[in-house]
């Protein structure tokens, strides 16, 4: 280990590493239609800068890096969507290496021993280093629709992947099958704790909800005062049923629904649903058919398999209330009355309690020319999961009368979730923390007047209020106003004035 290679903390001392090297896989990135056509060799080294004690003394993988997973993910970037540049595919091995909340920093080097180039030469390397402070220019890796987690919960595993069960044919009887490992979760998550106050409706129209460091300090407290919540694991698999196709009649229908119990593929002509034939030779003319002949509803699967609804840890609610922030703007009608009663739907929504509400800023807009827009940011705590916390935030968007007509177009209002406890992760439809919290001021400066403790977990976290002093747009921000909740504020639905940054989260 070089001393120039190392990476230090903010008290000076030099971070552990994990390495993993020759990590290789065919791709077909480059410039030229042949290495898209026939692809090449790619290698990459990975350098991870993390703090290891933590894992070693509670001989913990929760608190370190699972490298055998994350050598999946790099591998899957090398042969993954085809590129023009190594450069894209390092910083996307780099992205996908930070979204692991352990991380402080990475050295990605990318090989193309294989080069078009018409020299002689040993190799092309790409290196880079990524941190906290100096993001990567892309986006972590997500694997592809379709592709499910199975066995140990880690690891994708697909039909024509190793350790992926394919059905028996229809004709023979499926080979006995192991029981299945029990399900790791597909993410972990801790929960941040949660606080005792509670707040009513009222409260919130009437000024009562807390906006002092008194409130904050409730919202980082637990049921008890002090102490952590962890979040428990969430399911890896879900529940199908189906419909089974016409069986024999008689005795041989019970031994033939035994032995095929198990899901089955067919690649013959499709089955239609018939009735039961009666054997005429066997069977007297008056007598009914079989009960045992008729189609029946398959008992439920046990297993997944690939195309199926996969719950992931943004559908377990949390063990213990958590704390959430959400973001609320809103720049058509009465925005300041709306963002109001927006609070007290969201105090009166099950499972989420409004603990403190921040300061309204106006702030200019962004896009089509339009209102600036009026910001808040409420902190709660909830019982939620994450995505219920989604749909709870979208049923009041719509109810104020959301439409999503225009990419960064006019809102009658729009609440975003920002935090979720410490949950850290990316789906299609939700990412947690929000991924641009980290820039926008209209969003930081607000959550720091009401915390000004409070710390935005994830990649390109930190301090909310330090992220708040350097975010790009904030000067965007005119004005706070601090009584919003009970008093009119003059100025609240102006016309625009002059350009500004944009204001969506």
């Amino acid at each position: 280990m070089n001393a120039q290679d190392d990476v230090h903390d903010e008290g000076g001392r030099r971070l552990d590493q994990i390495r993993l090297t020759g990590l290789s896989a065919t791709g077909y990135h480059g410039v030229f239609a042949h290495e898209r056509r026939e692809g090449q060799t790619f290698v990459a080294d990975v350098v991870v800068h993390l703090d290891t004690r933590r894992a070693a003394a509670g001989d913990d993988l929760a608190h370190t890096v699972d490298y055998g997973e994350l050598a999946q993910l790099v591998v899957a970037v090398l042969g993954g969507e085809p590129v023009d540049l190594v450069e894209t595919v390092a910083e996307r091995i780099a992205a996908t290496v930070l979204a692991r909340p352990h991380v402080q920093a990475v050295d990605v080097a990318v090989h193309k021993p294989q080069a078009p180039i018409t020299v002689p030469f040993g190799d092309v390397v790409v290196a880079i280093r990524r941190d906290r402070t100096k993001l990567p220019a892309a986006e972590p890796y997500r694997p592809p629709t379709g592709q499910v987690r199975r066995g140990d919960g880690r690891h994708p595993v697909t039909a024509d992947q190793p350790g992926a069960r394919s059905a028996p044919p229809l004709a023979e009887p499926p080979a006995p099958t192991p029981e299945p490992a029990q399900p790791v979760p597909v993410a972990t998550a801790q929960a941040a704790p949660p606080v005792p106050a509670r707040v009513s409706v009222a409260d919130a129209l009437s000024g009562g909800v807390p906006t002092t460091d008194a409130g904050r300090r409730a919202h980082d407290a637990g049921p008890d005062g002090a102490g952590a919540v962890l979040v428990g694991p969430a399911p890896t698999g879900a529940v199908p049923t189906g419909v089974m196709p016409a069986v024999p009649a008689g005795p041989a229908a019970e031994a033939w629904s035994a032995a095929h119990a198990e899901p089955y593929s067919y690649d013959g002509p499709p089955t239609e649903l018939m009735a039961p034939v009666v054997d005429v030779e066997r069977t007297a003319p008056t007598s009914p058919a079989p009960e045992a002949a008729r189609t029946e509803l398959m008992a439920p699967v046990t297993d997944v398999v690939e195309g199926e609804l996969v719950l992931d840890a943004f559908d377990e609610p949390p063990a213990h209330p958590v704390r959430a922030v959400l973001a609320l703007g809103a720049n058509l009608g009465p925005a300041q009355d709306t963002l109001r009663q927006a609070v007290a739907d969201l105090a009166a929504t099950p499972g989420l309690e409004v603990v403190a509400v921040s300061p309204l800023a106006r702030t200019a807009a962004v896009g089509p020319e339009q209102p600036d827009y009026l910001n808040a940011v409420v902190l709660t705590r909830t019982t939620l999961a994450p995505r219920e916390l989604l749909r709870a935030v979208q049923a009041v968007e719509l109810r104020h009368g959301r439409e999503r007509r225009e990419h960064w177009g006019p809102r009658t209002l729009d609440i975003d979730v920002v935090v979720h406890g410490e949950t850290l992760g990316v789906t299609d439809d939700l990412e947690l923390p929000h991924p641009r919290a980290h820039q926008r001021a209209f969003v930081l400066q607000p959550w720091a007047q009401v915390d000004p403790e409070a710390v935005l977990p994830g990649l390109g976290g930190g301090p909310v209020a330090l992220l708040a002093a350097t975010a790009p747009d904030r000067d965007g921000v005119r004005w706070m106003a601090l009584d919003w909740l009970t008093a009119p504020v003059p100025a609240a639905n102006a016309e625009p004035d002059g350009a500004g940054e944009a204001h969506h989260p």
